[in-house]
């Protein structure tokens, strides 16, 4: 008989023991996992326990000996920063002795009377002759320079105007006698004329200027362009030009005024307080004096150790040399910060940067406003100084109306009397609807400078005189030719003669414009940004090799004391930068000025992708880094960019000589806002760990976490590496920030 419809069947006694035994069994395997979860939650409590344990004991240790290492730190630095100072000081008073000596006529441009009175001299100076007038130019573009140099050390704003009204006045001038040499070669044209050509060219040319003019004495309608071989530069006027009496003048300056006149106008220009990492600090011109409140701090020092017994005197003395210490560094980042405060019991204690960042957040601190630019403003076509760099000089191409030239009748020369400058033609193109827009344009054809370096293809901007900025509009048909032949082709038909001045590879660019402008070739100012990697490696005593690999090329940099010579694997034709020993100021302009851009500036990390690291710790790293550059090679790590904006990783191991390093070598350390430590993990570990190596401790300050790695050999070479050679190497650290930029 079936079992009743919803009830359950009885289970028998068989059934009910395997029930019974299974929930046994499974109490039995909940209490086995239950036990084994406590034991290891307590073998994680104690492992956790017996690390916290550790870390007390070094961060203990650390604390016990802080005083002792930030002091020496702190002595080290001192004595380097003062040995500097001197140094800077008594190179600059002998330049100015060398200079005072030379007993020369150039004006002092920080002296505006001696400005004013050579500005007025030479502007009414009826001076033609070609020589003379680009002598006189080119000590002119020496006193734009030295004013450029008081424009960016300036403290004091009254004087900014000041300077930059004469910087504008020199290169006026500078262009207008340009223009009267134009002015007398044109007005000789009909004594100069091309026998092939019935019309007049001719070049001249100096170090920085290429002076090219061509009078249409012809005008037939068959003319078409012109190419002056000796400069490889050209030039492709319209029907209707060809047929104007008109003259043509391509001047090309290796300087570059009217980026200058651009900043000026549309920039204002306001003296910001040092900041932390300025690109390279200048020569002082004079010995530093004491101000008011330092002379006020040094006399109540003075009362107060009259008053001190013998045994706090020397406590006093130490003050007041910090006192002045910390004003001739005050609001600057890019130098440690030191003062000095009293504990209770009377002690003395130096607060070093390394002290000062563990108070602050982790997180970096926000860059301060920039001053609103034009540039970002007016739309894409105007070109943003920031963005974009204008290298290799200006290429003036404009068109004159033809001056009146001088007839000869029975041995006379008669010229009639015309305007004193040449008047511009301007140039206003007659369409019509079977026209086509292009036959219009005017082109022009140049090969590009040879003392510039282009990273990528480079990019024309035109000039807008009444805007007074560059712009990018109305380029048409660019073309860019490597091993281009230098083209030349006849004026009076449309035959062409290809002529080869010179051997090896010529870049040609070529475009056209809907009238006559000044053009620059630009490119982007960060177009090596970011680096792929970089290594400072010592080469023996004072003496290091500093490598970049950047976006688009490897650089290096050998430093020797404070000098410093850049290479590459590149094969560049840049006889005037490879290869030569210069400062490090004059090479970081020397290389900006080439295309070869691997500093940095306030405007840096708007255009580059960073790793956002803290500036203030960042500058913690360099000058220590540098104090230990002679012995120590250091490198990049992938880890400083998945650390965390609070902290630094980076790659070092003592070694010296151009053989690379040992893989197994290169330790890795952390940078932090209470501690330096070394890292567990390594270059191939899988992911990042911040635990600290088990045979290691932690320190205060990073050179005595380095000398635990260290050889006493090496740590001996340390204490012999000149300051010279040290502040040249924390020079290119700050202008470069490898710890930022890659």
């Amino acid at each position: 008989m079936p079992p009743k419809k919803g009830k359950k069947p009885k289970l028998t006694k068989a059934q009910k023991a395997k029930l019974k035994l299974e929930e046994e069994q499974r109490r039995l395997r909940e209490e086995e996992e239950a036990r084994i979860q406590a034991e290891r939650e307590e073998q994680e409590r104690l492992e956790r326990q017996r690390r916290q344990e550790i870390l007390d004991m070094l961060e203990a240790k650390d604390s016990k000996r802080r005083g002792r290492e930030v002091g020496e730190l702190h002595s080290l630095l001192e004595k380097n920063y003062f040995a500097v100072i001197k140094y800077k000081n008594d190179a600059a008073q002998m330049c100015k002795w060398e200079k005072y000596m030379q007993c020369g006529d150039i004006p002092d441009p920080g002296v505006q009377q001696d400005i004013n009175t050579f500005i007025s001299l030479w502007r009414d100076d009826p001076t033609c002759n070609i020589k003379t007038v680009f002598k006189q130019c080119n000590l002119a573009l020496q006193l734009i320079e030295e004013l450029e140099v008081l424009l960016r050390e300036v403290t004091d704003e009254k004087y900014i105007p000041k300077y930059q009204e004469t910087l504008l006045h020199l290169q006026d001038i500078v262009y207008t006698k340009i223009l009267n040499i134009s002015m007398e070669i044109l007005k000789g044209a009909s004594n100069n004329i091309d026998t092939e050509t019935g019309n007049m060219q001719a070049v001249v040319k100096d170090e920085n200027t290429k002076l090219c003019v061509w009078a249409n004495l012809m005008r037939k309608s068959r003319f078409k362009c012109l190419t002056f071989k000796e400069v490889g530069m050209g030039f492709e006027l319209t029907k209707q030009l060809a047929m104007s009496n008109i003259a043509v003048r391509i001047l090309h300056t290796t300087y570059d005024h009217l980026s200058t006149l651009s900043r000026i106008t549309h920039v204002k220009t306001t003296v910001a307080p040092p900041r932390l990492l300025t690109v390279f600090d200048e020569v002082p011109q004079e010995v530093p004096e004491q101000d008011d409140g330092e002379k006020e701090i040094q006399e109540e020092m003075q009362e107060e150790q009259e008053e001190e017994p013998e045994e706090e005197q020397e406590q006093a003395e130490e003050e007041v040399s910090m006192a002045q210490y910390s004003e001739e560094t005050k609001g600057s980042e890019s130098q440690l910060s030191r003062d000095s405060t009293h504990t209770e019991d009377g002690e003395s204690q130096v607060v070093t940067q390394v002290e000062v960042v563990e108070g602050e957040p982790s997180e970096p601190t926000p860059p301060p406003p920039e001053e609103d630019e034009v540039f970002s403003n007016e739309g894409d076509e105007v070109v943003d100084l920031r963005m974009y760099t204008p290298l290799g000089g200006v290429f003036y191409y404009e068109m004159f109306y033809l001056p009146p030239q001088s007839i000869h009748i029975n041995g006379w020369e008669i010229r009639r009397v015309s305007e004193s400058r040449l008047k511009v033609f301007q140039y206003i193109p007659e369409k019509s609807e079977d026209e086509e827009s292009a036959s219009t344009l005017v082109g022009v054809s140049v090969r590009l400078p040879d003392t510039v370096v282009f990273l990528e293809t480079p990019r024309v901007g035109r000039w807008d005189a009444e805007a007074k900025y560059w712009r990018m509009d109305g380029i048409s048909d660019f073309t860019c030719q490597e091993n281009a032949q230098e083209e030349e082709e006849e004026g009076e038909d449309d035959e062409e003669e290809v002529v080869q001045e010179e051997t090896g590879p010529v870049t040609k660019v070529s475009f056209k414009m809907d009238s006559f402008y000044p053009f620059v070739f630009m490119q982007k100012t960060y177009a090596n940004f970011p680096f792929r990697s970089w290594e400072v490696r010592p080469l023996g005593k004072d003496s290091a090799l500093f490598t970049i690999h950047g976006a688009l090329i490897d650089l290096t940099i050998t430093i020797q004391g404070d000098q410093c010579m850049l290479q590459t694997d590149r094969e560049l034709n840049l006889a005037n930068l490879f290869g030569k020993w210069m400062s490090a100021p004059d090479l970081q302009q020397a290389m900006i000025k080439a295309g070869l851009n691997v500093f940095v500036n306030e405007h840096t990390d708007k255009f580059v992708t960073s790793c956002r690291k803290d500036p203030r710790r960042e500058h913690v790293a360099y000058e220590q880094m540098s104090l230990f550059a002679s012995v120590c090679t250091f490198s990049w790590s992938k880890w400083n960019a998945q650390c965390g904006p609070q902290y630094i990783v980076v790659k070092v191991s003592e070694h010296q000589g151009i053989d690379p390093v040992p893989e197994d070598s290169w330790n890795l350390f952390q940078v932090g806002a209470k501690r330096f430590q070394k890292l567990e993990i390594t270059e191939t570990s899988e992911e990042f760990c911040a635990d600290h190596h088990p045979e290691s401790e932690f320190h205060s300050t990073f050179i005595h976490m380095l000398q635990d790695n260290m050889s006493p050999e090496g740590i001996s070479r340390t204490r012999e590496a000149h300051f010279i050679f040290v502040d040249t190497v924390q020079s290119l650290f700050c202008a470069t920030r490898p710890l930022m930029f890659c």
